[in-house]
């Protein structure tokens, strides 16, 4: 087939899921389910921060940018998958699966950040709890913030250029759920020798120095945390940084799987699973594991949403 410049070209195939048409339904129904529960678990959790003055501390404020971002990361791709599954049509425009780049890759990379970020509060909080409110002053938390947020959109504008500069075959077929930055290369009738350069180098380490961060950050704390003389308080922190840690390789794992360590052929299908993991699965568990296990945050669900207001700020 011939190819034709991408502003010729004005839609684009998603092949979607391979889900036999008498199972549409419930995939349909379980996939809006967990979409759903990403959306209002991390709504509440933002509700929970902004109204409770207790919740006003450097931790939280770094957990309500990562649920917004968590909806966000969901919602550039689910809602669009939910309607083709609906509607039986697997067309996407070239504008739409160019924003889906965009937004998808700016998201994922502040998630990186925000985690990142998270684990040097804790760090800090859990090593030198005396210096806490001194090195974790108000200024430096809206920097590092407003850091990743800068950070991401970088990251996600260069992608997207580079992409942008690709010619595509027209009919050309996307066989995923939505616009991976993966298979457009893939996709495409362009060399994309530089685009992949891009992707092992810049993007390996964006990849990289936040997950060296978090790792770092656990370890230091987890030799702190050994050194405390009960063992009901070790048993405790270590049961909650091994949650956190448990989002942490599920987020990271799937997706070096996706991009540095890609399946071929028949196995395709793995990487959508893996990629539903992280686009799906692991924003609809942060709630649970980032709040609804807390004490602070349970208390402030109560203090909001019951008659009785029990004061709580320590």
């Amino acid at each position: 087939m011939r190819p034709e410049n991408q502003s010729r070209v004005s839609e684009f195939l998603l092949l979607g899921l391979r889900i036999p048409p008498e199972q549409q339904g419930l995939f349909f129904a379980l996939f809006l389910c967990m979409y759903l529960t990403t959306v209002l678990g991390n709504l509440l959790i933002i509700l929970l921060i902004r109204l409770d003055s207790c919740l006003h501390t450097p931790m939280y404020f770094f957990l309500s940018h990562l649920a917004f971002s968590d909806i966000s990361f969901s919602s550039i791709t689910v809602p669009k998958m939910l309607i083709n599954m609906q509607i039986q049509c697997q067309s996407i425009t070239y504008a739409e699966c160019i924003l889906q780049v965009y937004f998808f890759i700016f998201f994922g990379c502040l998630d990186s950040f925000l985690l990142a970020v998270m684990a040097y509060d804790r760090y800090v909080a859990i090593c030198h709890p005396l210096h806490y409110t001194t090195i974790m002053r108000n200024e430096l938390c809206i920097i590092l913030v407003a850091g990743c947020w800068v950070s991401s959109c970088a990251q996600a504008l260069l992608h997207t250029l580079f992409i942008d500069q690709l010619s595509f075959c027209a009919g050309t077929t996307i066989p995923h759920f939505f616009c991976d930055l993966a298979v457009v290369l893939k996709s495409s009738c362009s060399d994309t020798s530089l685009n992949e350069l891009l992707i092992l180098t810049e993007g390996g380490l964006i990849f990289i120095l936040p997950l060296s961060v978090i790792l770092g950050s656990y370890i230091r704390m987890a030799l702190i945390i050994l050194k405390l003389p009960s063992l009901k308080r070790v048993s405790k922190a270590l049961s909650t940084c091994g949650s956190h840690l448990f989002v942490v390789f599920l987020y990271y794992g799937t997706i070096a799987g996706v991009y540095y360590f890609p399946s071929s052929g028949s196995s395709k299908d793995k990487d959508m699973i893996a990629s539903l993991m992280y686009m799906v699965v692991t924003p609809m568990l942060n709630p649970f594991i980032y709040s609804l296990r807390n004490k602070d945050m349970k208390h402030a669900f109560q203090k909001i949403f019951r008659t009785e207001n029990i004061p709580w700020c320590r």
